[in-house]
């Protein structure tokens, strides 16, 4: 196959990739319904779309985190602090990994 002649990754990031198997697994697990996902998500995308355009990205799939984190903190899956944490240690990680490098927690922050 020549290069020119590859499909288009549906995602451009594997963080895209997980943040979507989350959402679809929680579903799946019970812990929200689709419509109610899709309600949130959809007013998450036209919230952020008034400020810029959206690209099917990141700025997609920062909306689609920040979807499941509110929706999981409101119906009391995780607290405000447990995310706020979540995040501080995510942000450490990606800090200490060298460029292109996959991004992983230390054990102790899982």
């Amino acid at each position: 196959m020549a290069e020119t002649d590859r499909p288009e990754p549906i995602f451009e990031a594997p963080w895209h990739a997980q943040a979507f198997a989350l959402a679809v697994h929680l579903n799946e697990a019970g812990f929200f319904t689709w419509p109610d996902w899709v309600s949130r998500f959809s007013t998450g995308l036209a919230q952020a779309g008034l400020a810029r355009a959206l690209n099917g990205g990141d700025d997609y799939f920062t909306v689609w985190l920040a979807t499941l984190e509110a929706l999981m903190r409101d119906q009391g899956h995780a607290g405000a602090e447990e995310l706020a944490q979540m995040t501080e240690a995510w942000r450490r990680a990606y800090l200490a990994t060298p460029h292109g490098a996959p991004v992983h927690l230390a054990a102790g922050e899982r």
